[in-house]
């Protein structure tokens, strides 16, 4: 699919005045130089002040550690692939042969540079109070979800609260295999929840590693 401007502003509910600094934060680097690593450090840099910013207003009376594990709650790679699927980046990102073969538009660091590259590219086009609000816009849903509990109750804790809460089944986590020896073992299970429409699954050293790990991942598909 080939960059059309008009389409992906539609697609993230934002304007540009330069076109071309919105191609170049879909630009992957295995095109050449014109791509989005400095726009994604502008950008990383924003988001981290943004979301900070928030959490320190939201939670007057908390301490550093607490802010810190609230941000990095937001601010990572899969929270952010998962913003670049609910904005459906994928098909425009602008990839080298190489990349494409290989399934780049799908990766999620590939999809987490290309977010933080359209808030620094906001921020170059229009200004910082621009790119505040399309992140606060953005990440909405995730900044309302979180609570002190968020930085101290683990995932599957989190995940069947946040499911009772909006009246759907909590989840089946089903074990699908054990390999390795008795002092080395993976266990891989598959978690299955009502409202999605995959299975997850993931891999730890014990089962209950295993079903946190697949709480988290659902949990951050879901927010």
């Amino acid at each position: 699919m080939s960059f059309d401007a008009n389409r992906l502003q539609k697609k993230i509910n934002a304007t540009f005045k330069d076109h071309a600094l919105l191609e170049q934060a879909l630009t992957h680097r295995s095109i050449g130089q014109n791509n989005n690593e400095r726009l994604e450090f502008l950008g990383d840099s924003i988001l981290g002040f943004v979301v900070a910013d928030e959490i320190y207003k939201r939670f007057p009376t908390v301490d550093e550690g607490i802010m810190s594990r609230l941000r990095a709650h937001l601010v990572n790679r899969d929270s952010l692939a998962n913003v670049a699927k609910k904005l459906k980046l994928s098909d425009e990102l602008v990839l080298g042969p190489g990349e494409m073969k290989s399934g780049g538009k799908h990766r999620a660091s590939i999809l987490s540079d290309a977010v933080e590259a359209i808030i620094g590219a906001i921020y170059k086009d229009k200004g910082l109070t621009e790119a505040t609000s399309w992140v606060l816009a953005v990440f909405k849903e995730q900044l309302d979800f979180l609570s002190l509990e968020t930085a101290t109750k683990d995932p599957k804790t989190q995940l069947q609260e946040y499911l009772q809460g909006r009246g759907v089944a909590v989840p089946k986590y089903t074990v699908i295999s054990t390999t390795g020896l008795d002092h080395d073992q993976q266990f891989k299970i598959e978690c299955e929840v009502a409202c999605l429409n995959e299975i997850v699954h993931a891999t730890a050293s014990s089962r209950k590693k295993a079903e946190q790990k697949a709480a988290s991942k659902i949990l951050e598909s879901l927010l």
